[in-house]
């Protein structure tokens, strides 16, 4: 079953600190250069790492994703796989202090904002909306992602009740483009591997 944001938390028990205090980002660039090869091993590309701590306890936060060439969302059985691999590197680092930790991997949701050329190979042929800098904003479906931009098939409005139309193919640069975000299609979710239950916003995104 594919899952666009599965999330799996393996708990860890210990003592140390009680006072609240927060990781610094180079811990969480630490912790994400000790699990990045075991992600990569697994055909998965390592979103991102973050680290929360309160007191005696932290929350390793840990986004994988498919690789930019592939459509569809990690499965939740990916999802447990690699978060058992991940606990157990995580057990084993000598850096790491006596403090329990859980430890929450998930994929990112289609709520996330398309903000990077992989975001957008990964959106290939949804319908999106684009945040088009010194421009006016587009809605369209994915065409093709180069090294350059997107190009889209916009979707001209039409009168009520009517089905939009599509425009001719319009590539938008990389540097004019501030943002984009995916239009939940449920009738095209079938077709890209995607179910209606794991098309939220993700909290990690």
């Amino acid at each position: 079953m594919s899952n666009a944001e599965a999330t799996t938390s393996s708990d860890r028990t210990g003592t140390g600190k009680t006072e609240a205090e927060s990781v610094h980002n180079p811990e969480a660039e630490r912790v994400r250069a000790l699990l990045e090869p075991s992600v990569q091993a697994n055909r998965l590309y390592l979103e991102d790492v973050s680290i929360q701590v309160a007191g005696a306890n932290r929350v390793v936060h840990v986004v994988v994703d498919l690789p930019q060439e592939e459509t569809g969302g990690v499965s939740l059985d990916v999802i447990a796989e690699i978060s058992k691999e991940l606990s157990g590197i995580l057990d084993s680092d000598p850096s790491y202090d006596s403090r329990p930790y859980d430890l929450e991997v998930s994929s990112p949701g289609v709520g996330r904002p398309l903000t990077e050329p992989r975001h957008w190979h990964r959106a290939r042929g949804r319908m999106v909306k684009v945040n088009v800098i010194q421009g006016e904003n587009l809605t369209g479906r994915i065409q093709a992602v180069d090294d350059d931009g997107v190009t889209l098939i916009p979707e001209i409005a039409a009168k009520k009740g009517m089905k939009p139309k599509q425009g001719e193919p319009e590539k938008i640069p990389f540097d004019r483009i501030r943002n984009g975000k995916v239009e939940i299609e449920f009738s095209h979710l079938d077709e890209v591997g995607l179910e209606d239950e794991h098309n939220g916003p993700s909290e990690e995104a």
